[in-house]
């Protein structure tokens, strides 16, 4: 049977990922200048997250059902969502989303397509993270303050992100787009290969499980 998905909009099992450990990482070249000052150069401008699951698995039933959805997303070869306990909201972890969480655009009075982002910091510095894979029927939207209704003022591609307006409410000219949600991030294993001691799992080892972000 052909695969011709690169990607399945299935989540990791959320359980085992309560326990994983893992967080952005950043590429930074960094010169040494005789002066003993630094050059320092961001070699990517986005950064990529790394996630360690293992940690999470509990019992052999638990490890049995990350050997079953590896083998389903033939090792690496396919991406999954994946829910980051510590990231996975438009606003802190402890706190409930709004509409007016994040800003994701401005309106001209004829772009109708938007894509759901997360901003991170304030004033100059901040950085944007697009985020792709928002949770299906999270979503929560507003213009200029004033709540949007899914299916009557804009439709939303859960697999993307993307944001489509309804002819009638495409955002005036200035308007300001805000958007509340849940997400996941979009990963795959960092490996082909699972190794598991079973004699050292029960012992207590953790066995590694490494996902690594992609981009969809």
């Amino acid at each position: 049977m052909p695969l011709i998905q690169s990607f399945h909009e299935v989540r990791f099992p959320t359980g085992i990922g309560l326990g994983s450990s893992g967080g952005p990482e950043r590429r930074t070249e960094i010169v040494t200048l005789g002066s003993g000052f630094e050059q320092r150069n961001a070699r990517w401008q986005n950064s990529r997250r790394r996630y360690e699951a293992g940690y999470g698995v509990k019992n052999l039933d638990e490890l049995y059902a990350v050997i079953s959805f590896f083998e389903e997303r033939r090792g690496a070869l396919f991406g999954f969502r994946y829910k980051d306990h510590l990231d996975w909201k438009s606003c802190a972890p402890m706190q409930v989303p709004t509409n007016l969480d994040q800003p994701i655009g401005t309106g001209d009075g004829v772009t109708d397509k938007f894509t759901l982002s997360k901003t991170y910091g304030t004033g100059s510095t901040t950085y944007a993270r697009v985020v792709s894979k928002p949770v299906s029927g999270s979503l929560l939207l507003a213009v200029d303050g004033v709540a949007s209704l899914v299916g009557t003022d804009y439709a939303i591609d859960y697999a993307t992100g993307e944001i489509i307006f309804q002819p009638g409410s495409i955002p005036a000219n200035g308007a300001t787009i805000t958007a509340g949600y849940l997400f996941d991030v979009p990963v795959r294993f960092a490996s082909d290969q699972l190794s598991i001691n079973l004699a050292a799992f029960e012992a207590g080892d953790i066995p590694s499980i490494p996902l690594v972000e992609i981009k969809t």
